[in-house]
């Protein structure tokens, strides 16, 4: 095992963080010591997890290993797809150009907002009466 070749990526986005080690294999996909169609509920999450693989024709090569913590469903989908995509990146770096295009590279800046003093939420606040 100590002289398999892996290959590391880090995935973010809102509050998931994902470590992806991508191994030499048949393609199975384990997320938290679990296969991925018993760790996603949706298919669409499972579509999105796989999308750097698909573009990169890379489906069958590498076994996806992978801890996430942290956040909600789309949120952990998402940063294992950007993990994924890291460690493609340091499999073939060929591969930048289409990754980069499809925008699989690029982290998704968007964070929950912070909640302000005298509202309820981020932006809501109590209706608003004259009198």
């Amino acid at each position: 095992m100590a002289d398999q070749v892996q290959y590391y990526g880090t995935g973010r986005r809102k509050k998931s963080i994902a470590r992806v080690r991508l191994l030499p294999g048949d393609g199975n996909i384990t997320i938290n010591g679990r296969e991925l169609e018993n760790y996603v509920d949706k298919k669409t999450l499972e579509m999105i997890i796989k999308q750097p693989l698909v573009l990169t024709e890379t489906e069958g090569r590498f076994n996806v290993v992978c801890k996430v913590q942290g956040g909600g469903g789309t949120g952990q989908a998402g940063a294992i797809r950007l993990g994924i995509a890291r460690a493609l990146l340091k499999a073939e770096p060929g591969l930048r150009p289409s990754l980069k295009r499809a925008g699989f590279l690029t982290r998704d800046p968007r964070m929950k907002e912070r909640r302000k003093y005298g509202l309820k939420k981020a932006r809501k606040a109590s209706q608003f009466s004259k009198r």
